[in-house]
């Protein structure tokens, strides 16, 4: 039987706690920093009028490629590549993405942005707090989102051609609900990762800051794009 006590008292356990929580101040400092820098950069596209050049055109779709060769990058990099250039393709990605994103500022009112920045904001700090200290195992919840988001990307595709508003509609209330609990499952995941590695060093663990923020990132800026959609449909 354990000793709960004794446990929580212990080196180990305090050792856990402390990379935890530098785990994830690395991780919240970076996805934010990144959310502001995407912003900023897609605020000063749209503004300049510089998205006039950049939008439906082939610098467009160059963007776009470059932005899945950074992700994809990361991911697949992370262990060999040190840990200030995980940073700088982090920066560039998050950069890159505020050129693409400026389209919101076309096609949406600034007030609704602005309003749905914040309850995208609102969930996703429930969603990773509850992902984050839950004692349920979300294994099969990421297992089950994860499948659903080849559907949605299919889905997507499928309806560049079809060109169908309930599908749309549809696959952005889907999304939402897998984002939602990728969110969860991703935050449970980062700290699962730090408790494992606790005896990890300082560039490990701003790897594994990187990493995190990266993919928390993607989660918030799919559930503030897809409610965006949704509650702009309205209008």
């Amino acid at each position: 039987m354990i000793d709960y006590e004794k446990e929580f008292e212990s080196p180990a356990y305090a050792a856990r706690q402390i990379t935890i929580a530098k785990t994830f101040k690395y991780v919240y400092g970076w996805m934010a920093a990144g959310l502001a820098l995407s912003g900023l950069v897609a605020w000063y596209t749209y503004d300049s009028g510089l998205y006039l050049d950049i939008l439906g055109t082939p610098w467009f779709f160059g963007c776009i490629i470059a932005e899945f060769a950074l992700v994809f990058g990361i991911s697949f990099l992370i262990r060999k590549i040190p840990a200030f250039m995980a940073l700088v393709m982090f920066a560039a990605y998050a950069a890159l993405n505020g050129l693409t994103l400026s389209y919101v500022f076309v096609f949406f009112d600034l007030a609704l942005i602005q309003n749905v920045f914040f309850i995208t904001a609102g969930m996703f700090a429930g969603l990773a707090l509850y992902g984050t200290f839950t004692k349920s195992d979300l294994s099969s919840v990421g297992s089950l989102c994860g499948m659903a988001l080849w559907g949605i990307i299919i889905a997507s595709l499928v309806n560049m051609f079809v060109g169908s508003g309930n599908l749309d509609w549809i696959i952005s209330f889907v999304a939402i609900l897998v984002f939602t609990g990728l969110t969860m499952y991703d935050a449970q995941k980062i700290r699962e990762i730090a408790a494992e590695e606790s005896s990890m060093g300082q560039e490990a663990l701003i790897k594994v800051g990187v990493i995190g923020a990266l993919t928390l990132y993607l989660d918030f800026i799919n559930i503030f794009l897809h409610l965006l959609e949704l509650f702009g449909s309205d209008d």
